[in-house]
This record gives structure tokens, sequence and C-alpha cells, in this order.
């Protein structure tokens, strides 16, 4: 019970730091539409879209709010029910989760996600804290799912 707990508890906090981060953006950023951060390099610029990763699928909300929930309900039953004795996997999960409802919520609400960090030092989307946990979260999970199998080749060696 203190696994599940845990995670809900991970995972609702991921979910309110990155609905608290959007609700900044459209009161205070939203009315300037742009701030630097680190001069040159990162800029706060607020930006609303209604497609997926680089405004993909824009305009195809109910396709991307099936798609997102299924998704994600793979993900809740990986974490719950999978991920009990693996903590790198567990924190994978977590952040895919959490990035992932936080934007499904704008989506569902409002008909698109709210971006707001622009990378100035080259040519990249908009993104925001919700799409930075579920990059991070599938880049662990690629490393757990490699460093199983190297685990694993190295068992049959043995």
């Amino acid at each position: 019970m203190a696994f599940v707990i845990f995670n809900l508890l991970c995972v609702a906090a991921l979910i309110g730091a990155d609905q608290a981060i959007k609700a900044w953006a459209v009161s205070v950023l939203q009315p300037v539409g742009a701030m630097p951060l680190i001069p040159h390099v990162v800029e706060l610029r607020f930006v609303l879209n209604q497609g997926m990763a680089f405004s993909l699928l824009s305009g195809k909300q109910l396709f991307l709010i099936i798609a997102t929930s299924a998704a994600l309900l793979l993900v809740a039953y990986w974490l719950f029910f999978r991920s009990r004795n693996n903590r790198l996997q567990q924190a994978a999960l977590i952040l895919v989760l959490g990035g992932g409802i936080g934007n499904l919520i704008d989506r569902v609400l409002n008909g698109e996600v709210v971006d707001y960090i622009n990378v100035l030092f080259m040519r990249f989307a908009v993104f925001n804290f919700a799409d930075i946990c579920v990059c991070v979260g599938v880049a662990l999970w690629v490393l757990v799912i490699f460093l199983e199998e190297l685990h694993e080749d190295s068992a049959k060696e043995q």
C-alpha cells in the first residue's frame, strides 16, 4: 500500500508543479509574450500548442486525448503492477505519467497545451515542464530496458 501511495503522491506533485507553472505562464507571461531567462540561451515565451511535439497532429484533439489516455493507462499499469523491484523504472514511469497527465489536463480543459520554454541557441519547439518530465522519463525507461538486456545477456554467459 505504501508503494501505491508514494507513487500517487509523486505523480500528483509533478502534475501540481506543472499546472502551477502553466497558471503562472497564463497570468504573467501571456500578457508580455516573452521574457529572457538566460539571455541569448533560453527565454520564457507564451505559446499555445494544439498539437503534440512540434505541433504534430495539430487540430486532432479527440485523437490526441484518446491516444494519450490509452498510453497513460498502460504506463500506470506498468508503474503500479510491474515496477515494484526496480526503482529506476519506477522513477521513469512516475515522470512519464505525471508529465503526460499534466499535458492531458490542458488538452481536455482548454483544447491546447501551454508551452513556455524557448531555447534560443538552436531551432527547437517551445516546450514545458510536463514535456521535460515525459522526455526524461522515456529516456530513463530506455536505459532501464537496456540495462535489463545487458544483465540478462551477462547472466546467460555465466
